[in-house]
Protein backbone atom coordinates (compact mmCIF):
# COMPACT_ATOMS: atom_id res chain seq x y z
CA UNK A 1 0.00 0.00 0.00
CA UNK A 2 0.91 3.33 -0.65
CA UNK A 3 1.04 6.20 2.07
CA UNK A 4 -0.31 9.54 1.03
CA UNK A 5 0.53 11.72 4.17
CA UNK A 6 3.07 13.34 2.96
CA UNK A 7 1.63 14.89 0.24
CA UNK A 8 -1.42 15.60 2.46
CA UNK A 9 0.92 17.19 4.96
CA UNK A 10 2.16 20.54 2.20
CA UNK A 11 -1.35 21.45 2.37
CA UNK A 12 -2.44 22.59 5.93
CA UNK A 13 1.31 24.38 5.69
CA UNK A 14 0.46 26.17 3.08
CA UNK A 15 -2.70 27.50 4.10
CA UNK A 16 -1.50 28.44 7.28
CA UNK A 17 1.50 30.62 5.88
CA UNK A 18 -1.41 31.60 3.51
CA UNK A 19 -3.63 32.80 6.42
CA UNK A 20 -0.57 34.45 8.41
CA UNK A 21 0.69 36.66 5.15
CA UNK A 22 -3.16 37.99 5.26
CA UNK A 23 -3.10 38.65 8.46
CA UNK A 24 -0.07 40.71 8.88
CA UNK A 25 -1.04 42.43 5.08
CA UNK A 26 -4.43 43.14 6.86
CA UNK A 27 -2.68 44.87 9.86
CA UNK A 28 -0.80 46.80 7.75
CA UNK A 29 -3.88 48.10 6.26
CA UNK A 30 -5.23 49.15 9.13
CA UNK A 31 -2.16 50.21 10.66
CA UNK A 32 -1.58 52.42 7.75
CA UNK A 33 -5.13 53.47 8.06
CA UNK A 34 -4.73 54.63 11.46
CA UNK A 35 -1.28 56.41 11.01
CA UNK A 36 -3.24 58.00 7.85
CA UNK A 37 -6.20 59.27 10.29
CA UNK A 38 -4.38 60.47 12.65
CA UNK A 39 -2.02 62.45 10.71
CA UNK A 40 -5.73 63.91 9.18
CA UNK A 41 -6.34 64.96 12.29
CA UNK A 42 -3.26 66.46 12.97
CA UNK A 43 -3.45 68.32 10.37
CA UNK A 44 -6.85 69.81 10.37
CA UNK A 45 -5.85 70.16 14.52
CA UNK A 46 -2.97 72.07 13.30
CA UNK A 47 -4.60 74.31 10.61
CA UNK A 48 -6.78 75.80 13.80
CA UNK A 49 -5.10 78.83 16.10
CA UNK A 50 -3.16 77.58 18.63
CA UNK A 51 -5.08 78.59 21.42
CA UNK A 52 -8.07 79.98 20.82
CA UNK A 53 -8.90 81.67 24.18
CA UNK A 54 -5.09 83.18 24.28
CA UNK A 55 -4.91 86.63 23.05
CA UNK A 56 -1.90 87.82 24.92
CA UNK A 57 1.09 88.95 22.39
CA UNK A 58 3.80 87.57 21.65
CA UNK A 59 6.88 89.81 19.72
CA UNK A 60 7.76 87.77 17.13
CA UNK A 61 10.95 89.06 14.11
CA UNK A 62 11.07 87.28 11.29
CA UNK A 63 14.63 87.99 9.79
CA UNK A 64 15.22 89.45 6.15
CA UNK A 65 15.34 86.53 3.30
CA UNK A 66 13.50 83.83 5.87
CA UNK A 67 12.02 80.79 3.69
CA UNK A 68 7.98 79.70 4.53
CA UNK A 69 9.46 77.13 6.09
CA UNK A 70 11.83 78.91 8.74
CA UNK A 71 9.34 81.31 9.14
CA UNK A 72 7.08 78.17 10.28
CA UNK A 73 9.27 77.23 12.74
CA UNK A 74 9.93 80.33 14.06
CA UNK A 75 6.29 80.67 14.42
CA UNK A 76 6.03 77.37 16.26
CA UNK A 77 8.86 77.65 18.76
CA UNK A 78 7.35 81.09 19.52
CA UNK A 79 4.10 78.84 20.33
CA UNK A 80 1.88 80.84 17.68
CA UNK A 81 1.00 77.88 15.81
CA UNK A 82 1.09 74.40 16.35
CA UNK A 83 2.88 73.25 13.19
CA UNK A 84 5.12 75.07 11.36
CA UNK A 85 5.33 72.21 8.91
CA UNK A 86 1.44 72.46 8.34
CA UNK A 87 1.96 76.46 8.14
CA UNK A 88 4.54 75.59 5.67
CA UNK A 89 2.18 74.09 3.67
CA UNK A 90 -1.09 76.16 3.95
CA UNK A 91 0.85 78.88 2.83
CA UNK A 92 2.30 76.78 -0.44
CA UNK A 93 -1.11 75.36 -1.19
CA UNK A 94 -2.90 78.99 -1.16
CA UNK A 95 -0.28 80.74 -3.03
CA UNK A 96 0.31 83.22 0.00
CA UNK A 97 3.79 84.39 -0.58
CA UNK A 98 5.64 87.97 -0.42
CA UNK A 99 6.29 87.30 3.42
CA UNK A 100 7.94 90.62 4.61
CA UNK A 101 11.07 90.74 7.34
CA UNK A 102 10.55 92.75 10.77
CA UNK A 103 8.82 92.57 14.06
CA UNK A 104 5.58 91.79 14.45
CA UNK A 105 2.96 91.29 17.18
CA UNK A 106 0.97 87.87 16.98
CA UNK A 107 -1.28 86.12 19.17
CA UNK A 108 -1.51 82.25 19.08
CA UNK A 109 -5.39 83.06 18.92
CA UNK A 110 -4.84 84.02 15.28
CA UNK A 111 -5.86 82.12 12.44
CA UNK A 112 -3.17 80.95 9.86
CA UNK A 113 -4.67 82.73 7.57
CA UNK A 114 -4.30 86.11 9.55
CA UNK A 115 -1.24 84.81 10.71
CA UNK A 116 0.11 84.68 6.73
CA UNK A 117 -2.07 87.99 5.67
CA UNK A 118 -0.22 89.89 9.00
CA UNK A 119 3.15 88.55 7.68
CA UNK A 120 2.22 89.75 4.05
CA UNK A 121 1.59 93.42 5.33
CA UNK A 122 4.85 93.99 6.99
CA UNK A 123 6.45 94.62 10.88
CA UNK A 124 8.33 96.91 12.03
CA UNK A 125 11.64 97.86 12.18
CA UNK A 126 12.43 97.87 15.45
CA UNK A 127 11.04 96.07 18.53
CA UNK A 128 7.46 97.51 19.85
CA UNK A 129 5.30 97.53 22.90
CA UNK A 130 1.67 95.92 22.32
CA UNK A 131 0.14 97.43 25.77
CA UNK A 132 1.33 99.63 28.29
CA UNK A 133 3.99 98.77 31.06
CA UNK A 134 6.39 99.72 33.55
CA UNK A 135 10.10 99.34 33.27
CA UNK A 136 12.00 99.40 36.77
CA UNK A 137 15.73 100.18 36.51
CA UNK A 138 17.24 99.53 39.89
CA UNK A 139 20.16 101.62 41.68
CA UNK A 140 23.20 99.62 40.92
CA UNK A 141 21.78 97.25 38.20
CA UNK A 142 24.17 96.16 35.23
CA UNK A 143 22.70 96.32 31.54
CA UNK A 144 22.41 92.38 31.85
CA UNK A 145 20.43 93.01 34.80
CA UNK A 146 17.94 95.52 33.26
CA UNK A 147 17.96 93.27 29.90
CA UNK A 148 16.13 90.52 32.18
CA UNK A 149 13.63 93.37 33.63
CA UNK A 150 12.98 94.66 30.18
CA UNK A 151 12.28 91.44 29.45
CA UNK A 152 10.08 90.46 32.20
CA UNK A 153 7.79 93.86 31.92
CA UNK A 154 7.43 94.47 28.40
CA UNK A 155 7.00 92.69 25.24
CA UNK A 156 10.89 93.13 24.16
CA UNK A 157 12.80 90.26 24.46
CA UNK A 158 16.29 90.09 26.46
CA UNK A 159 18.30 89.14 23.07
CA UNK A 160 16.46 92.37 21.61
CA UNK A 161 17.70 94.64 24.35
CA UNK A 162 21.69 93.11 24.12
CA UNK A 163 21.27 93.18 20.69
CA UNK A 164 20.23 97.34 20.81
CA UNK A 165 23.33 97.67 23.68
CA UNK A 166 25.52 96.15 20.80
CA UNK A 167 23.86 98.38 18.09
CA UNK A 168 26.93 100.71 16.81
CA UNK A 169 24.64 102.89 14.43
CA UNK A 170 22.25 103.75 16.88
CA UNK A 171 24.86 104.64 20.19
CA UNK A 172 26.10 107.21 17.64
CA UNK A 173 22.76 108.45 17.11
CA UNK A 174 22.59 108.90 21.11
CA UNK A 175 26.10 110.27 20.97
CA UNK A 176 25.37 112.89 18.78
CA UNK A 177 22.20 114.04 20.58
CA UNK A 178 23.57 113.81 24.11
CA UNK A 179 27.39 114.92 23.10
CA UNK A 180 28.37 116.03 26.84
CA UNK A 181 27.26 112.50 28.29
CA UNK A 182 28.57 110.48 25.95
CA UNK A 183 31.67 111.96 24.18
CA UNK A 184 33.75 110.23 26.53
CA UNK A 185 32.49 107.03 26.28
CA UNK A 186 32.36 106.89 22.56
CA UNK A 187 35.94 106.91 22.73
CA UNK A 188 36.78 104.64 25.91
CA UNK A 189 38.69 101.39 24.62
CA UNK A 190 37.51 97.81 25.75
CA UNK A 191 34.23 98.75 26.65
CA UNK A 192 31.58 95.53 27.35
CA UNK A 193 28.72 97.93 26.36
CA UNK A 194 29.30 101.75 25.60
CA UNK A 195 25.71 102.66 27.44
CA UNK A 196 26.40 100.76 30.58
CA UNK A 197 26.00 103.31 33.55
CA UNK A 198 24.21 105.86 31.35
CA UNK A 199 20.49 104.26 32.13
CA UNK A 200 19.65 105.68 34.98
CA UNK A 201 17.46 103.85 37.79
CA UNK A 202 13.92 104.88 37.71
CA UNK A 203 10.75 103.63 36.89
CA UNK A 204 9.94 103.77 33.04
CA UNK A 205 6.50 104.15 31.68
CA UNK A 206 6.29 101.81 28.38
CA UNK A 207 3.16 103.09 26.38
CA UNK A 208 1.54 100.66 23.64
CA UNK A 209 3.24 101.51 20.42
CA UNK A 210 6.69 102.30 22.67
CA UNK A 211 10.01 100.95 20.62
CA UNK A 212 12.66 99.40 22.36
CA UNK A 213 14.75 102.46 21.37
CA UNK A 214 12.73 105.18 22.32
CA UNK A 215 12.47 103.23 25.86
CA UNK A 216 16.31 103.32 25.63
CA UNK A 217 16.39 106.95 25.07
CA UNK A 218 14.37 107.68 27.75
CA UNK A 219 17.20 105.65 29.78
CA UNK A 220 19.89 107.99 29.08
CA UNK A 221 17.77 111.04 28.66
CA UNK A 222 17.22 111.03 32.12
CA UNK A 223 20.50 110.57 33.35
CA UNK A 224 21.84 113.20 30.81
CA UNK A 225 18.96 115.76 32.84
CA UNK A 226 20.91 114.33 36.44
CA UNK A 227 24.17 114.69 35.53
CA UNK A 228 24.44 117.44 33.34
CA UNK A 229 23.90 120.74 35.95
CA UNK A 230 27.00 119.03 37.52
CA UNK A 231 29.52 119.23 34.44
CA UNK A 232 31.45 121.82 35.23
CA UNK A 233 32.23 120.91 38.65
CA UNK A 234 33.18 117.01 36.62
CA UNK A 235 35.81 119.05 34.12
CA UNK A 236 37.12 120.73 37.25
CA UNK A 237 37.83 116.92 38.94
CA UNK A 238 39.82 116.45 36.20
CA UNK A 239 37.88 113.31 35.37
CA UNK A 240 35.98 112.94 32.14
CA UNK A 241 32.52 111.37 31.98
CA UNK A 242 33.35 108.07 31.41
CA UNK A 243 35.78 107.98 34.65
CA UNK A 244 33.41 109.87 36.66
CA UNK A 245 30.53 107.44 35.87
CA UNK A 246 33.01 104.69 36.52
CA UNK A 247 33.89 105.79 39.80
CA UNK A 248 30.14 106.18 41.00
CA UNK A 249 29.17 103.10 39.61
CA UNK A 250 31.86 101.60 42.14
CA UNK A 251 30.41 103.58 45.40
CA UNK A 252 26.68 102.71 43.62
CA UNK A 253 27.31 99.21 44.74
CA UNK A 254 30.55 99.64 47.90
CA UNK A 255 28.50 102.15 49.53
CA UNK A 256 26.31 101.72 52.62
CA UNK A 257 24.71 105.31 53.71
CA UNK A 258 25.62 108.52 51.73
CA UNK A 259 28.48 109.57 54.61
CA UNK A 260 30.23 106.33 53.86
CA UNK A 261 29.48 106.89 50.20
CA UNK A 262 31.80 110.60 50.37
CA UNK A 263 34.34 108.58 52.76
CA UNK A 264 34.57 105.84 50.61
CA UNK A 265 34.95 108.32 47.02
CA UNK A 266 37.48 109.66 49.12
CA UNK A 267 39.47 106.93 49.27
CA UNK A 268 39.46 105.81 45.75
CA UNK A 269 40.25 108.98 44.58
CA UNK A 270 43.27 108.84 46.64
CA UNK A 271 44.31 105.65 44.92
CA UNK A 272 43.53 106.90 41.51
CA UNK A 273 45.97 110.09 42.33
CA UNK A 274 49.01 107.76 43.53
CA UNK A 275 47.93 104.95 40.45
CA UNK A 276 47.22 102.60 43.12
CA UNK A 277 44.84 99.42 41.81
CA UNK A 278 41.39 100.64 43.18
CA UNK A 279 40.98 96.79 43.81
CA UNK A 280 37.43 96.59 43.80
CA UNK A 281 35.71 92.98 44.14
CA UNK A 282 32.79 95.17 42.26
CA UNK A 283 35.29 95.51 39.32
CA UNK A 284 36.02 91.94 39.54
CA UNK A 285 32.61 90.59 39.68
CA UNK A 286 31.55 92.50 36.60
CA UNK A 287 35.02 90.92 34.80
CA UNK A 288 34.11 87.92 35.55
CA UNK A 289 30.17 87.73 34.40
CA UNK A 290 29.09 87.26 37.82
CA UNK A 291 26.77 89.69 40.10
CA UNK A 292 27.39 87.59 43.63
CA UNK A 293 30.34 84.82 44.23
CA UNK A 294 33.02 84.60 46.97
CA UNK A 295 35.73 85.41 45.24
CA UNK A 296 38.87 83.05 44.68
CA UNK A 297 42.98 84.19 43.97
CA UNK A 298 42.25 82.95 40.20
CA UNK A 299 39.18 85.44 39.60
CA UNK A 300 41.46 88.60 40.82
CA UNK A 301 44.32 87.24 38.10
CA UNK A 302 41.35 87.55 35.48
CA UNK A 303 43.12 89.25 32.42
CA UNK A 304 40.03 91.10 31.81
CA UNK A 305 40.52 95.19 31.51
CA UNK A 306 37.86 95.56 33.67
CA UNK A 307 39.60 93.53 36.49
CA UNK A 308 40.68 96.62 38.78
CA UNK A 309 42.68 94.27 41.25
CA UNK A 310 45.42 93.82 38.28
CA UNK A 311 44.84 97.24 36.23
CA UNK A 312 45.75 100.67 37.51
CA UNK A 313 43.63 103.37 36.64
CA UNK A 314 39.38 103.29 36.31
CA UNK A 315 39.33 100.90 33.17
CA UNK A 316 37.07 100.95 30.69
CA UNK A 317 34.02 102.26 32.00
CA UNK A 318 31.36 102.00 34.37
CA UNK A 319 29.94 98.96 35.86
CA UNK A 320 26.23 99.63 36.79
CA UNK A 321 23.93 102.55 36.72
CA UNK A 322 24.83 104.73 39.40
CA UNK A 323 22.06 106.89 40.99
CA UNK A 324 22.77 110.99 42.33
CA UNK A 325 23.54 109.77 45.34
CA UNK A 326 26.52 107.90 44.48
CA UNK A 327 27.52 110.40 42.03
CA UNK A 328 27.03 113.34 44.88
CA UNK A 329 29.20 111.62 46.64
CA UNK A 330 32.41 111.52 43.92
CA UNK A 331 32.29 115.09 43.74
CA UNK A 332 32.02 115.74 47.49
CA UNK A 333 33.78 113.27 48.45
CA UNK A 334 34.90 112.88 52.53
CA UNK A 335 38.53 112.94 54.85
CA UNK A 336 40.87 113.36 51.37
CA UNK A 337 43.61 114.89 53.71
CA UNK A 338 43.16 111.99 56.42
CA UNK A 339 45.06 109.93 53.18
CA UNK A 340 42.91 106.43 53.77
CA UNK A 341 43.43 104.14 51.28
CA UNK A 342 41.70 101.13 52.44
CA UNK A 343 37.93 100.56 53.87
CA UNK A 344 36.01 97.44 55.19
CA UNK A 345 33.02 97.05 56.03
CA UNK A 346 31.44 94.90 58.81
CA UNK A 347 28.58 93.11 57.10
CA UNK A 348 26.86 92.62 60.51
CA UNK A 349 26.54 95.74 61.85
CA UNK A 350 26.86 98.02 58.10
CA UNK A 351 29.80 100.00 59.89
CA UNK A 352 32.51 100.63 57.32
CA UNK A 353 36.08 100.98 58.89
CA UNK A 354 39.10 102.89 56.81
CA UNK A 355 42.81 102.57 56.90
CA UNK A 356 45.96 104.53 56.05
CA UNK A 357 48.00 101.40 55.33
CA UNK A 358 47.72 97.93 54.84
CA UNK A 359 48.93 96.47 57.84
CA UNK A 360 46.10 98.93 59.88
CA UNK A 361 43.62 97.36 57.27
CA UNK A 362 44.68 93.57 58.26
CA UNK A 363 44.45 94.15 61.33
CA UNK A 364 40.60 95.58 60.57
CA UNK A 365 39.85 92.66 58.90
CA UNK A 366 40.72 90.17 61.29
CA UNK A 367 38.68 92.30 63.82
CA UNK A 368 35.67 91.99 62.00
CA UNK A 369 36.35 88.31 60.56
CA UNK A 370 33.66 86.36 62.89
CA UNK A 371 30.52 89.07 61.80
CA UNK A 372 31.94 88.95 57.58
CA UNK A 373 31.27 84.74 57.54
Amino acid sequence: MSDDSSRRNPKPNKSLGRRIIISVITLLIILAAAIGLMGYRYFQDALNPMNPRDTNVTQVHIPLGASNKQIGSILQTQKIVKSGMVFDYYVKSNNMANFRAGYYQLKPSMSLKAIAHRLQEGGTDQPIQSTKGKVLVREGANINQIASQVSAHTDFTRHDFLKLMKDQAYIKQLAARYPNLLKSAMKAKHVRYRLEGYLYPATYEVEKNTSLKSLVEQMVAKTNQIVIPHLAKIKKSGMNMQQFMTLSSLIEREGVNQNDRRKMAGVLLNRIDINMPLQSDVAVLYAIHRNNKTLTNKDLQNDSPYNLYKYTGFGPGPFDSPSISSMSAVLHPLDRSKNYLYFVANTKTKKVYYSKTYAEHQQQIAKHTDDNN
